[in-house]
């Protein structure tokens, strides 16, 4: 029975590469042997008690690296370690003659001259062996604790749908579409493989429940609804030696120094209890220096960290952060959403709108819009008038005044991640375009030094790396792309806007157009000491928490229900795969298993474990499709066979067995180069 070892992958929240040992690499090895062993053990085991002659029991295709005949049965190791077979007389893929030859039925110890209940037995064996194994890893896993990133919101994208549907940071999913959510990963699952809107519940920071309706966004190539996981309070450690928290931040400047591995516990004596906490003690901080208490992990005698320990305590004083400006004032696109239930949405804003006036300060000249996020905030529980320019029905447009009572809420928490992402104004609850043509140009600004006037348009920004930002995966050029001929790209000045705060270090390199001629200027962006940033250069580890059954029944139980969903997230992705609701560029192959399966071992043996139970169901039901030459094809053949009392006809089943075995090649040939080529392994 060969098997097709392929699995789906949809968003393991894997950590970061970091250098290999060749102890993981022979847990990986180890692992995926295993999940291939026993499925074709249980084909084996059960041809052997139905009295089968055995020839050949495989783990690996091409040829032999080892091969020992004991018995009547060869076993081999072969050089391709990704599938294995069992080849019994009378049943062979490659020569599916054999099923149907007379000659061979005449043997009793033959495949073909058993009953069709025995066969039927023999076929499903490695399916319900992969099952039961894949139950037995979890449950081991479970016992030993399993970690994982809760289902914690750490930030919600501009004007996404989760953003839309008012999902907030600190936010706790436990529901998706009625079925629980234990991890952050089960979120991005969950929302990946919905086929329309999706029922979310869950409880807000203060432990008040919440319940709403996100559409996700199918623009890309599978449908996600827009969140991010929550980070943690510790700082992260570097394995490669590059600094603890970023270059050029007022975190690098802290007295005395923060180290990796530091756990902030409170800002000024205020404890902190989640990261959401400390950025709303920071931004309420806004200009002003503040003092962190640490605590610092002591380390044992063989030079390990002990995160468990109390530590010492440490108190570290970090300055304000500004954000960096060129002086430059943009002009604004249309409104692309408005928040459920947000102060926009009760005033009347309609999504195309276009924000041209706060009170009588007009948008670009008198008022960056930028600032829109902060100054609004600032007039929480006052109302006041914003003119928005608003298409008509017959055409053109007219100047609407609304009046709208901002509420209290920070702007630039949850700020543009990816290039074309909207702004946020959470304070009314709308998301805004910024247009990267330029209305105004400070006085004695970089920009004015450089010459740039009202009317040029930005086509790039370029910032290079800075020698003292170290080696790490962020020390490359960074270029944002604002050409109009990409035109997910034309509106996204605030994208550009937060690469000049993520990079405090690096200048800045603009192409500019005006009329028909294009140039390059180098800038060197300044603090502006009247705008606080909200961010001080802190890296955090993700928050992690760990699952694990407290006794044997209760590992069993916990392995069950991960083994349970495990299935049913392969047969919605099958689904969502078919429907055309997720690309079948989303698909991982071999390669795709043995990287994710390295990453995730060096999470611990419970993770490896977790990921082999799921490749397990997924070995399962990827090989019970009714596909001619896998085990579902044989098994659709003998139910045929067990309704009508008789074989399937010859060439029907060497032709269905051909074009399977085509199918199954072709599928496996397809895989590997989205591994080499779109997933870049």
């Amino acid at each position: 029975m060969e098997s097709l070892d392929l699995i789906l992958l949809l968003n393991p929240c894997l950590m970061a590469l970091t250098l290999g040992s060749l102890q993981n690499i022979l847990y990986v090895a180890l692992g995926l042997g295993m999940v291939i062993f026993f499925h074709e053990l249980g084909h084996f085991a059960v041809a052997k008690w139905c009295d089968v002659h055995v020839e050949q029991f495989s783990i690996g295709f091409g040829p032999a690296i080892l091969a020992k005949k004991w018995g009547e049965t060869v076993y081999a190791l072969r050089a391709i370690p990704f599938g294995g077979y069992v080849q019994m007389l009378g049943q062979d893929d490659a020569d599916p003659s054999q099923l149907t030859s007379e000659e061979i039925a005449a043997d009793p110890r033959s495949f073909s001259s058993k009953p069709v209940w025995q066969r039927m037995a023999i076929i499903s064996a490695g399916v319900i062996m992969n099952l039961i194994t894949g139950l037995i890893f979890c449950a081991i896993a479970f016992a030993m604790g399993v970690e994982s990133v809760p289902a914690i919101v750490g930030s919600v994208e501009p004007g996404h749908p989760a953003w839309v549907a008012g999902l907030e940071r600190g936010d706790k999913i436990e529901k998706m579409g009625g079925r629980t959510i234990r991890s952050f990963e089960e979120v991005s699952i969950s929302a990946a493989l919905s086929t329309g809107p999706i029922d979310v519940e869950g409880r807000r920071r203060d432990d008040t429940p919440f319940k709403t309706v996100v559409v996700p966004d199918t623009s890309g190539n599978r449908p996600s609804i827009g969140v991010s996981f929550s980070s943690s309070l510790r700082l992260m450690k570097f394995l490669n030696g590059d600094p603890t928290v970023m270059p050029g931040t007022p975190a690098a400047s802290a007295e005395p120094p923060l180290q990796g591995l530091d756990l902030i516990t409170h800002v000024d004596d205020v404890e902190v209890k989640s990261f959401q906490d400390l950025e709303d003690r920071l931004v309420s901080k806004g200009g002003e220096a503040v003092t962190l208490t640490v605590r610092r992990p002591p380390v044992n005698a063989a030079g390990v960290p002990d995160l468990d320990a109390q530590g010492e305590e440490i108190k570290s004083r970090v300055g304000p952060g500004f954000f960096r400006t060129l002086g430059l004032s943009m002009d604004t696109g249309p409104i692309t959403a408005v928040r459920l239930g947000s102060p926009a949405q009760k005033a009347g804003f309609l999504a195309k709108d276009k924000i041209v006036k706060v009170g009588d300060r007009a948008i670009g000249t008198a008022l960056n819009p930028l600032r829109l996020p902060d100054e609004l905030s600032q007039m929480a529980g006052k109302e006041i008038e914003i003119t928005v320019a608003r298409q008509k029905d017959g055409g053109g447009n007219q100047e609407v005044v609304l009046k709208v009572t901002p509420e209290s809420s920070p702007g630039w928490l949850d700020a543009p991640l990816r290039a074309g992402d909207a702004l946020a104004i959470p304070a009314i609850g709308v998301a805004i375009q910024v247009v990267p043509v330029v209305l105004s140009v400070d006085p004695g600004s970089p920009a004015e030094a450089a010459g740039i006037k009202p009317g040029q348009r930005i086509l790039k920004l370029a910032l290079l790396p800075h020698p003292d930002e170290g080696s790490g995966p962020d020390a490359k050029t960074v270029e944002v792309d604002l050409g109009s001929d990409k035109e997910k790209n034309v509106n996204n000045w605030a994208f550009a806007f937060v690469q000049l705060q993520r990079y405090p270090l690096r200048k800045a390199t603009l192409t500019i157009k005006e009329d028909s001629e294009t140039r390059t200027i180098d800038l060197e962006p300044v603090a502006d000491k009247e705008w606080p940033y909200p961010r001080r250069g802190f890296a955090m580890y993700p928050a992690r928490t760990t699952q694990q059954a407290k006794s044997f029944s209760e590992a069993f139980k916990m392995g069950y229900a991960n083994m349970e969903k495990s299935v049913l997230n392969i047969y919605m992705t099958l689904r969502s795969l078919f429907t055309g609701h997720l690309s079948v560029f989303e698909l991982h192959g071999p390669l795709g298993i043995a990287r994710a399966a390295y990453e995730i071992s060096k999470l611990g043996i419970s993770s490896l474990l977790i990921f082999l139970g799921f490749l397990s169901a997924n070995l399962a039901v990827i090989n019970f499709l009714p596909i001619p030459m896998l085990d579902g094809g044989h098994m659709v053949f003998l139910a045929y066979e067990a309704i009508t009392r008789k074989k399937p006809n010859e060439k029907v089943q060497i032709a269905a067995t051909y074009a399977g075995m085509a199918f199954v090649l072709g599928l496996m040939l397809f895989v590997i180069c989205l591994d080499l080529f779109v997933h870049k392994f």
